[in-house]
């Protein structure tokens, strides 16, 4: 039975909102699926991550395939061309389906006179195919990033930006966080086993499993009890450093979606933690997480530059500052963030992190623990920002992570690891 829907035309308005609208996929993509079966929905999210993954490569191949773009009320039709090129080039979908399905979202779409444009395309391409990929493979667009993200990651990583780039253009591996008020990682190591799916510890956080194939929640035992979490090892990482204590009173600032908020809490079930976002509709994540997870937090929707509004004279024994950043450290969870970032953002998002971290500094208690933490890769955010901050703060004193030199700890994303994530842990002396 045919769908009433076209799956292809509703990639290309996905693809059309963030990239004319500046809006992420994970905004967009939860009002598209509303009316589209649950089979569907993985391929929907396939092509639209798909194609803003390999961006660059199907811009290029279209500009040799067409004299001029389709531009203004045709643009999404663009869209949908570079979502036929990415079936053809990156799924196992048979070709004549790919062209049927695609050219059928021109009528979707409401161009009907346009299906002979997608069609003479998606041909030609084909034809070209093999010609036009050993052509790209010599050019910059084989790297898949923005010029001024590769300037910064050749600059701040000479020999190892092209080891990043190649992570970012990966999929993502899936990591799990065993919960362990209900299991050790061992156990829960078992209890996968059991149920014939492979996992692997990771060598130093302490309640990551990274699986060897992803799979779907559903199948992972206790996963609707509460027993495990979908989290990337090196976010968790940030909870390890923190290392929450029962009775104490803890900040979780910028905590949407709730994974940290939920992992201090398994971590130190007795302590009391305040969980803040600027975010209103991201603070829903953070009460469906805890109700999964059946833990309590207080959770109040705050600017972490103004703490008086939503802590008022509290002081806390440990803050995690999950600082607002690039996100350059998951962009291959989020590819769509190579296109909605720009070079100016770094030096904005730079001085509004060091706000933060003057305006709760003040909060935190004499000998308390602050740990920093961003999904950045980029030194500005990460490394400068807290090498500044130590010589303007001689009440901080950087433990465990770097140097004061060369403050804090900076992951780098990595196939069989977690994302680039940073961290660094400050005491108050």
């Amino acid at each position: 039975m045919k769908t009433a829907y076209n799956l292809r035309s509703i990639a290309a308005q996905a693809i059309s909102q963030v990239l004319d609208k500046g809006l992420s996929l994970s905004t967009v993509l939860p009002g598209l699926q509303k009316n589209i079966s649950e089979k569907d929905r993985g391929l929907l999210q396939e092509l639209c991550f798909g194609t803003l993954r390999v961006l660059p490569q199907l811009e290029w191949c279209l500009q040799q395939l067409m004299a001029k773009p389709l531009t203004g009320k045709q643009r999404t039709l663009h869209y949908l061309l570079m979502v036929g090129l990415y079936q053809l080039t990156h799924t196992r979908i048979p070709a004549h389906a790919v062209l049927a399905e695609t050219v059928d979202g021109a009528v979707a779409l409401k161009r009907p006179q346009l299906k002979g444009l997608i069609n003479g395309v998606l041909r030609q391409f084909q034809r070209q195919q093999e010609e036009l990929l050993q052509r790209m493979a010599n050019n910059d667009s084989r790297y898949l990033h923005p010029s001024w993200l590769l300037n910064r990651l050749k600059k701040a990583y000479p020999d190892a930006w092209e080891s990043i780039v190649d992570a970012n253009n990966q999929r993502p591996p899936m990591w799990l966080r065993v919960n362990r008020m209900h299991n050790t990682r061992d156990d829960y190591l078992r209890l996968l086993n059991e149920a014939q799916i492979e996992a692997v510890p990771h060598p130093e956080y302490s309640d990551a499993l990274r699986l060897i194939t992803p799979c779907q929640v559903s199948l992972l035992p206790g996963f609707s009890e509460g027993w495990v979490t979908v989290q990337d090892a090196s976010a968790q990482g940030s909870v390890d450093l923190l290392d929450p204590q029962d009775g104490e009173m803890i900040l979780d600032l910028c905590c949407a979606p709730g994974g940290k908020t939920t992992h201090i809490l398994e971590a130190a079930p007795k302590s009391h933690v305040l969980a803040v976002d600027v975010d209103e509709q991201r603070l829903k994540r953070v009460h469906e997480n805890l109700q999964r997870l059946k833990l309590n937090a207080e959770v109040k929707q705050g600017d972490g530059r103004e703490p008086q509004a939503w802590a008022g004279e509290r002081i806390f024994d440990r803050i995690l500052l999950d600082a607002p950043c690039s996100a350059t450290g998951v962009i291959r969870r989020h590819p769509d963030i190579k296109w909605l970032r720009r070079d100016s953002d770094i030096t904005e998002l730079a001085g509004l992190q060091k706000e933060i971290l003057e305006a709760v500094w003040p909060r935190l208690k004499s000998k308390g623990v602050m740990v920093y933490a961003t999904c950045s890769v980029l030194p500005e955010e990460n490394c400068l920002q807290i090498a500044e901050f130590l010589k303007s703060h001689p009440d901080a004193t950087l433990v465990e992570t770097g140097t004061r030199e060369k403050p804090g700890r900076q992951n780098l994303p990595h196939a069989d690891d977690g994302d680039g994530f940073y961290y660094a842990k400050l005491i108050k002396s």
